[in-house]
């Protein structure tokens, strides 16, 4: 297990600054574009520390499909259901004219699993984005999708000619803690056939993974969980602090230092991967653009630990 620092409590390196003055109106702006048109985000359902920074930079992580998932994984703040509605036909307009509004240029689009469907979705994810592209063009997309169920023929028709940057799946823990933390549907075998089919399938585009820190993992697991990203030509990763949503999830374990973060993304950027992203406060979709800048040798913004 990696280094244990107060388990029961908030170590000191987790603060979060309120927005003020400018980026007090554009958090408050995302709110009204979010509320307005009805949909639904990561940043709220998953309760993330940092929507007041992102929210501040007039950003957003978009969840498509619903707010409720067909799995119950124990990491997870997002409604568990058996069999949700169907999703919103109107979804697509609503997410573009949102993602148009905003003035953005890079937006994530996350899912919820939807098991209860003969392709997990994947024709109303592409719905979205092909919207999205349609009345804003230069956006770039990034999509953290699901394992859709390990259906490679739904994966594919996903992503022929997608107007993506970005497919994203998230492993969210190792190997060997998978079946204690995510829904047993959801393995880490099947994960990696995702991203690496994906790979196959769209050479042009990135793909990137995730993996959450302080569940009972130690150095030599997510070693090897590196390794297996790698072997499926994984470009970017991101690694973040577990925080439990609540009681009855699983606790978290540890918190392991910055230090720690910056020691393990510099191992897995000498494994190979383009730019990682590390650090306590780090999620999956946190500053997604400074990322693929990153790994294309750009110049980023500060403010975030980018091994690249």
């Amino acid at each position: 297990m990696l280094a244990n620092d107060k388990p029961n409590r908030l170590p000191e390196w987790f603060r979060v600054t309120l927005p003020s003055g400018d980026s007090m109106e554009r958090y408050k702006s995302t709110t009204a574009s979010v509320k307005d048109n009805q949909l639904h985000t990561v940043c709220e359902e998953a309760h993330c520390p940092n929507i007041h920074d992102c929210w501040g930079r007039g950003t957003a992580t978009f969840m498509i499909a619903g707010k409720a998932c067909t799995r119950g994984c124990r990491f997870c703040a997002v409604d568990t259901i058996r069999i949700p509605p169907s999703p919103d036909t109107d979804e697509p307009q609503k997410l573009a004219e949102a993602i148009q509004a905003m003035g953005l240029t890079y937006s994530v689009v996350t899912v919820v699993n939807r098991d209860d469907l003969e392709d997990g979705g994947a024709s109303h994810y592409r719905r979205c984005l092909d919207e999205v592209h349609q009345i804003s063009p230069k956006v770039g997309l990034e999509l953290l999708c699901s394992d859709l169920s390990g259906n490679l023929k739904a994966l594919e028709a996903l992503l022929e000619e997608a107007p993506l940057k970005v497919f994203a799946h998230n492993v969210e823990t190792v190997a060997r803690l998978t079946p204690r933390v995510r829904d047993p549907r959801a393995t880490f075998e099947q994960s990696i056939l995702i991203l690496k089919k994906a790979k196959e399938l769209r050479p042009d585009i990135m793909t990137k993974s995730s993996i959450m820190l302080g569940l009972g993992e130690t150095e030599e697991d997510l070693v090897e969980a590196f390794k297996a990203l790698r072997k499926a030509n994984v470009d970017l990763l991101t690694l973040g602090q577990y925080l439990a949503p609540g009681p009855g999830f699983h606790p978290v374990v540890s918190f392991p230092k910055p230090e720690t973060f910056d020691r393990l993304a510099h191992i897995a950027k000498e494994m190979g991967f383009k730019a990682i992203a590390s650090g306590p406060m780090v999620r999956s979709s946190y500053r997604a653009e400074s990322l693929v800048a990153a790994a294309k040798g750009e110049k980023i913004e500060t403010g975030l630990m980018v091994v690249a």
